[in-house]
């Protein structure tokens, strides 16, 4: 059962994870959808109640042995789409963009048998968040920070935060203006590096392309992807580019699992999809010895479109090899 509702002072609803409202989170398949229900406690303050499933299809386990931590940034995601909708009234036509997001977590925190109760199975988990530097737009909102915290079982799982700007779907057509045409049309799906080199198990998820150069990755789409490309879009998604920089700091530490226990992306302009757009990777100075930081930058037509800085342990006990 999950709470359907979200006014405070109104009476809860209850009903099926599949009858969730899945346009307040911009997913159109029940598979990709995270959050069960929400709840008001103040104007500003709220709780989200999320389902990450044992098995998915694209957020695989790590090594075998840990959560992906992309699932931390999707939930992020879909828990500030589905606020800002049912609680700042932002018509379901109205665009978002994410300029930033991050979190930290820990590789205990995200271990499979972390929570030997339930092994094996689902983990349902509490999403507390709070809304801040809220500039309203008529009756919704037109940008706003937010502050979050995952837990599960009384133990927290991660921390992070975000920044978004809404706009209006008129404002929205004149702003991309001839670029919406080319949502729907097919792009040439390039080739890929071996899935092993970024961390992959199947073909179908690795989302870079080899270049000649050592370090540099041409962004590799594959438009019917099920869970990257959930539904149309005119432009690149940015779980989609999360998952490339995770790809390129498993191919610019290769023989290990990356694990990125703390994440930082900046979405800085729209990653056109008929453009070539070029991931680079490096490793940088890490604030401890046995921690692997590595900087990822995308650049379109000579303009960076894309940063994040990405924190795995050096050691995460044998964990070896590709998602399972």
């Amino acid at each position: 059962m999950v709470q359907l509702t979200s006014r405070a002072g109104s009476t809860p609803r209850s009903g099926r994870q599949e009858k969730f409202p899945r346009q307040l989170v911009h997913r159109s398949d029940p598979e990709d959808v995270f959050p069960t229900g929400w709840t008001r406690q103040t104007d500003t303050q709220f709780s989200v109640s999320a389902r990450w499933p044992c098995v998915h299809r694209f957020f695989a386990p790590v090594a075998g042995r840990y959560q992906d931590p992309l699932l931390i940034a999707e939930t992020m995601r879909q828990t500030t789409m589905l606020l800002a909708h049912a609680e700042f009234d932002v018509p379901v036509g109205d665009q978002f963009v994410m300029w930033e997001l991050g979190y930290i977590s820990s590789p205990g925190r995200l271990a499979l048998d972390a929570h030997p109760e339930h092994p094996g199975g689902p983990w349902d988990i509490t999403v507390d968040v709070s809304c801040s530097r809220i500039r309203r737009r008529g009756r919704g909102i037109g940008s706003m920070d937010l502050e979050l915290l995952l837990h599960r079982s009384g133990s927290r799982i991660a921390t992070g935060g975000g920044r978004i700007s809404c706009t209006s779907a008129k404002v929205y057509e004149r702003l991309r203006g001839d670029r919406l045409a080319v949502n729907g049309v097919p792009v040439p799906l390039l080739p890929a590096v071996a899935p092993h080199e970024a961390g992959r198990t199947s073909e179908r998820d690795v989302v870079l392309a080899p270049t000649a150069r050592q370090g540099v990755w041409q962004l590799r789409l594959d438009t019917g992807h099920p869970t990257l490309f959930g539904r149309p879009n005119d432009h690149v998604p940015g779980i989609l580019l999360l998952e490339a920089a995770r790809q390129a700091a498993n191919a610019v530490r290769p023989g290990r699992a990356f694990l990125p226990v703390s994440l930082e992306a900046a979405f800085l302009r729209y990653v056109e999809l008929d453009r070539p757009c070029w991931i680079e990777a490096r490793i940088v100075p890490a604030d401890t010895r046995s921690t692997t930081r590595v900087e990822v930058r995308a650049t379109q037509d000579g303009e960076t479109v894309f940063t994040g800085t990405l924190d795995s342990p050096d050691r995460t006990e044998e964990a070896q090899g590709t998602r399972s």
